[in-house]
């Protein structure tokens, strides 16, 4: 806005536009920015230590199977100096443990194809191709311990290939790095598609996406979640086609996901995310006086309460408590407001009325937000921060196929690192 529009502005705008400059910046507590957006807040010189207040201490547990048992005994009294002899009883009075990784070199097997010369017919013989000489030289553990540190611990193709040097001995190239995590990624496709087949059969399901870098353009990385599956899908759309891609006709009874238009109408009915409405309510909050969005923070404290709950209280009563809700965020409504952060908000929330309590028509069965898609994403944005994305649209979706059946495989309590160990050995 340059200084002849400013001088074109009456009194009250100028006001206003003012008022809209002084507004405090956005952070993660009142919207969706991420933690790492925020202003770090200035520390003081003396830092605490300990635990932090509240905090139930920790310890490390003693090992119940050590590989090895060292007794230590006294052989002589320090009173009188007499002899203690091993024959007498000993008790236990503290344990210490002492561990150590073994240092690990990759187990390298040579076959080697002999030819000999029979004695009857001078017939030179070569033995055949073993199983071992064909396909890839590398075996199913390094595959799996390649395909882990590429996925779960972001690495990228130049410190994983220092990785596998320090630790193991292994040298790799990266272009070798990227022919085995390749042949990996293609071992995790049927494992998908059973995923995708039982996420087809929910009756709940919740989806949320994050934008990521694919082939140097801007693409976005999906999951679809429920009870009993999580689908990870690369796309390079934000479209509602990949909804319907994903669940192929079927229509769950409860959808979850924040409002955006995309994720709208796939399912009989809509939860809305609560905590994006909450974190929009605490914005106004923080710089308006007006009293509606405190009213509506104070809403949501109490439907958050009832969540917690929900699962103990009869359907009458979840009923009742849901008709009582209804009209108190009725009256928050329809309560007018000069301000227009207010005004939007109350705009917002009204178009969002029918989807903010069909959790309590579902108790234990439906979460009234979305963090469960939050948590299962967040690994995907760490990979994101610290590869800047993928250079090929097979990286992306491969990467995609094995978070699906690691984290379908975690809803029954596998670990990530035995779930790739056992699918790349099958």
């Amino acid at each position: 806005m340059g200084r002849s529009d400013l001088e074109r502005l009456s009194r009250e705008e100028l006001i206003d536009l003012v008022l809209r400059l002084q507004r405090p910046e956005k952070t993660s507590r009142t919207s969706s920015k991420p933690p790492a957006s925020d202003r770090k807040a200035r520390r003081d010189q003396a830092k605490p230590g300990g635990a932090k207040p509240g905090h139930e201490g920790h310890s490390r547990a003693i090992s119940d199977d050590p590989g090895a048992l060292v007794e230590h005994r006294p052989d002589r009294c320090s009173c009188c100096e007499g002899a203690l002899g091993g024959d007498l009883r000993a008790e236990v009075v503290s344990v210490c443990e002492r561990i150590e990784l073994p240092e690990v070199r990759p187990v390298v097997t040579q076959h080697r194809r002999l030819a000999v010369q029979c004695p009857t017919c001078g017939a030179r013989v070569v033995a055949p191709v073993p199983e071992a000489g064909r396909g890839t030289p590398f075996g199913p553990r390094l595959h799996a311990v390649a395909t882990y540190l590429k996925t779960f611990q972001a690495m990228s193709y130049e410190r994983l290939q220092a990785a596998l040097s320090d630790l193991f001995g292994l040298t790799l190239s990266q272009g070798g790095l990227m022919n085995l995590l390749r042949r990996a990624q293609g071992r995790f496709r049927s494992g998908r598609e059973a995923a995708v087949a039982r996420l087809r059969q929910a009756d709940v399901v919740a989806c949320d996406e994050t934008g990521v870098r694919i082939e140097g353009a801007n693409a976005y990385h999906w999951v679809f979640h429920s009870a009993q599956a999580v689908v990870h899908t690369a796309s390079p759309t934000r479209g509602a086609v990949v909804v319907r891609e994903t669940m192929d006709g079927h229509r769950p009874a409860v959808w979850i996901s924040d409002r955006y238009t995309a994720q709208q109408g796939h399912a009989v009915a809509h939860q809305t995310c609560l905590a994006h409405l909450a974190r929009d309510v605490a914005y106004v909050v923080e710089i308006s006086d007006d009293p509606v969005p405190w009213r509506l923070q104070l809403w949501l404290q109490s439907v958050f309460a009832l969540a917690e709950r929900v699962s103990e209280l009869a359907a009458s009563t979840l009923a009742a408590k849901r008709r009582s809700l209804d009209r108190q965020l009725g009256a928050i409504l329809a309560t007018p407001s000069g301000c227009d952060l207010t005004c939007d908000l109350q705009a917002k929330i009204g178009r969002a009325r029918r989807q903010l309590l069909v959790f309590l028509a579902y108790p234990g069965r439906v979460a009234p937000t979305n963090n469960g898609s939050e948590r299962l994403l967040r690994p995907a944005v760490v990979q994101r921060k610290m590869t800047n994305g993928y250079r090929a649209m097979w990286a992306a979706t491969g990467e995609a196929d094995i978070r699906t059946v690691v984290d379908s495989a975690r809803l029954s309590g596998a670990r990530p690192f035995a779930t790739i160990l056992k699918t790349l050995s099958a």
